[in-house]
């Protein structure tokens, strides 16, 4: 089948038989632990302080002074490991990286190689209702660089020490994608996954949360991967599908002309829709890897690695489980729900003090979603309480007021008067009327004055029952409740 391309750097439109080939994606991803202090010293590890006074001797590289590592770190690998279902390393090392960039002030990045503290996990993800296994071939710890801040006019590019030292987990997949929208799952879940654990906020604004990632095309049918390139700078998960297709059509195209595809890094520029070549890919030998000599190695035991396991929360593949077996929600409300673990605690707190799990969804995903995106915030800034959202939708389930009245009871809690579902109802006035001789009355009365619906329902026309309901309501203020109003126009329709 002839897919069209746009290729941007080339300026011109592609027809290529996109069916002969396949695309092979592998993913590296930074997370910057959430610890107080940075992986080798004490220093603050706050996102937005003024430019290198987040720094020391320490972490910018000054002679003679010498790394300690931070436990915290440590614990935070481990549990990034056991959510996703790897084996940790009892024994592992951090290594010198060594490389020449103006932000690496020691001209090298303490990492971890050839034993790192997390390897052969997985993580399963759903794309178009199927279930794929995606491999994670190892989870190392190592700190981060500096930040180049380029001057607007061009005459000059400063170094912020800031960000060197502040800790990172490096979560390196398989080559099991075969396309952007897979890749964009597997990111997903996995930022999900790091803030059930509370180990990072993956702010990709904040650059806590950064990927790389990795392309090669194949044609349809071999065993044998394509030469990859690496693309780099990419700051949000809708860019890395862009980045991918780009990618793939442009590596297709270069392998359909006869071309060679190089291994080499690109850097992705979101503005212009395309990618441009930084430098020639390296490989492990390039960074001359050796063991930290001014650093111990990490030795766990079973007993400490198991109290983490024991310690996990509920993690979201077994939350959104128990939300379809428990609560008998739909697969798109506790696929939206189970999303953050604040969103997902706010329901459950819901749902104890006695909300029923369907309405407390509806309600959250609706209403209050709505006004979360209005404002920016998140749901633990929202004025209204679990418990309130409780006796707002107990009010309502037991036809004390309407679903309408509702929505004005919930607008009056989102000013944060202070006051109870009860004293909103009763200042406002916007309890239901259930006596049913009160609502007999204005029946009786409405359906004097419709007697053309009257012959209308004795046709066989029964949709003007709800024309009826509207007019009764109407009669009431809006205060009768509708389901008796339904019931006792039918009957005496029936008469």
């Amino acid at each position: 089948m002839d897919t069209i391309y746009c290729v941007p750097e080339i300026g011109i439109m592609l027809e290529v038989d996109s069916m002969e080939y396949e695309s092979v994606i592998g993913l590296e991803i930074h997370s910057e632990l959430s610890t107080k202090t940075k992986i080798f010293c004490g220093c603050t590890t706050e996102f937005g302080g003024d430019v290198n006074t987040h720094c020391c001797p320490i972490c910018s590289g000054m002679p003679g002074t010498l790394p300690v590592m931070n436990e915290k770190v440590v614990e935070y690998a481990v549990k990034a490991g056991l959510a996703m279902n790897c084996e940790i390393s009892l024994f592992s090392k951090q290594d010198r990286k060594n490389y020449f960039y103006p932000d690496l002030p020691k001209a090298y990045q303490i990492s971890q190689y050839d034993l790192p503290i997390c390897k052969n996990g997985y993580l399963d993800i759903t794309v178009n209702n199927e279930v794929k296994r995606i491999g994670i071939t190892r989870i190392h710890v190592e700190e981060d660089a500096g930040k180049l801040l380029h001057n607007a006019w061009g005459n000059g590019t400063l170094v912020d020490m800031n960000r060197c030292g502040v800790p990172l987990i490096e979560i390196v997949t398989e080559p099991d994608m075969r396309s952007a929208e897979e890749a964009k799952a597997l990111l997903e879940k996995i930022r999900t996954i790091l803030r059930y654990i509370d180990v990072s906020d993956c702010k990709m604004q904040e650059g806590s949360l950064r990927c790389d990632v990795n392309v090669s095309v194949m044609p349809k049918g071999s065993t044998e991967f394509g030469t990859r390139t690496e693309m780099k700078n990419i700051s949000s998960f809708s860019a890395t599908e862009r980045a991918i297709n780009t990618e793939i059509a442009r590596q297709i195209n270069v392998v359909s002309e006869g071309g060679t595809i190089s291994q080499e890094t690109r850097r992705w520029d979101d503005e212009k829709g395309e990618s441009f070549v930084m430098r020639t890919k390296e490989d492990a030998q390039d960074y001359r890897y050796f063991p930290e000599p001014d650093l111990a190695p990490i030795v766990l035991t079973e007993e400490y690695v198991e109290n983490i396991r024991k310690n996990l929360p509920e993690l979201p593949d077994k939350k959104h489980a128990r939300y379809l077996s428990e609560y008998g929600l739909s697969e798109y409300d506790t696929t939206l729900l189970v999303q953050t673990k604040e969103l997902a605690k706010f329901f459950e707190e819901a749902v104890s003090y006695g909300a029923l799990p369907k309405a407390a969804s509806n309600w959250i995903l609706g209403d209050i979603s709505k006004v979360l995106n209005e404002r920016g915030i998140t749901i633990e800034e929202i004025e209204i309480t679990p418990k309130q959202l409780a006796e707002l939708i107990g009010e309502i389930s037991n036809g004390k007021i309407s679903n309408t009245a509702g929505k004005t009871v919930f607008e009056e809690m989102l000013l944060n008067t202070g006051k109870s579902v009860a004293e909103i109802i009763e200042e406002k006035g916007l309890a239901q009327v259930s006596d049913e001789g009160a609502i007999l009355e204005m029946v009786k009365k409405v359906l004097s004055e419709n007697a053309e619906s009257i012959e209308a329902y004795k046709k066989g026309k029964t949709n003007v029952v709800g024309f009826l309901v509207g007019k009764v309501m109407k009669e009431s203020q809006g205060k009768a409740n509708p389901k008796i109003i339904n019931q006792l126009i039918v009957e005496e329709l029936n008469k």
